[in-house]
């Protein structure tokens, strides 16, 4: 991994959609070149996948509430149960483990507040948990997907 390495993931973060031409430009380099060095970094798993980012209003979810969840459970059967859970539900659209007062925190996206429900009720019905306190997102002050290149050796 070298600086030229970096400077492509960067721009490719930027905008998946760039053309190996502008990217060989970019990081001068030959585009035989550049397109070498991107099949490396796939092939090396430096990038999972290229995705189209939508736009959640126009895709009608616009409501961002992230769920805190408690659990009494913690067995191996009970976490399977819970992963297959949350897996069809595709407003759940992250969910982490977490230390502290909480076991884990969903994001969901949704149509509406009042959609929540709807979600919460299919799954307490699919797995028990102990406690759920929801929270909504009142305006979103930073997002993306990139990760800082900073750290990649």
């Amino acid at each position: 991994m070298d600086e030229r390495d970096r400077k492509l993931l960067g721009l490719m973060q930027e905008n998946a959609d760039i053309s190996v031409n502008e990217l060989a430009e970019r990081v001068h380099l030959t585009v035989s070149t550049c397109s070498r060095r991107i099949a490396r970094l796939e092939e090396g798993g430096y990038i999972k996948g290229r995705v189209a980012v939508l736009d959640r209003v126009r895709m009608g979810v616009p409501t961002t509430v992230f769920a805190l969840v408690k659990t009494a459970h913690h067995s191996d059967e009970w976490i399977e149960r819970f992963r297959k859970s949350i897996a069809d539900i595709p407003e759940i659209v992250e969910t982490h483990r977490l230390t502290g007062h909480y076991d884990y925190i969903i994001k969901l996206v949704l149509p509406s507040v009042e959609h929540y429900d709807t979600i919460y009720k299919t799954l307490v019905r699919r797995v028990e948990l102990f406690d759920v306190s929801a929270s909504i997102s009142m305006e979103t002050i930073k997002s993306g997907t990139a990760v800082p290149l900073d750290y990649v050796r």
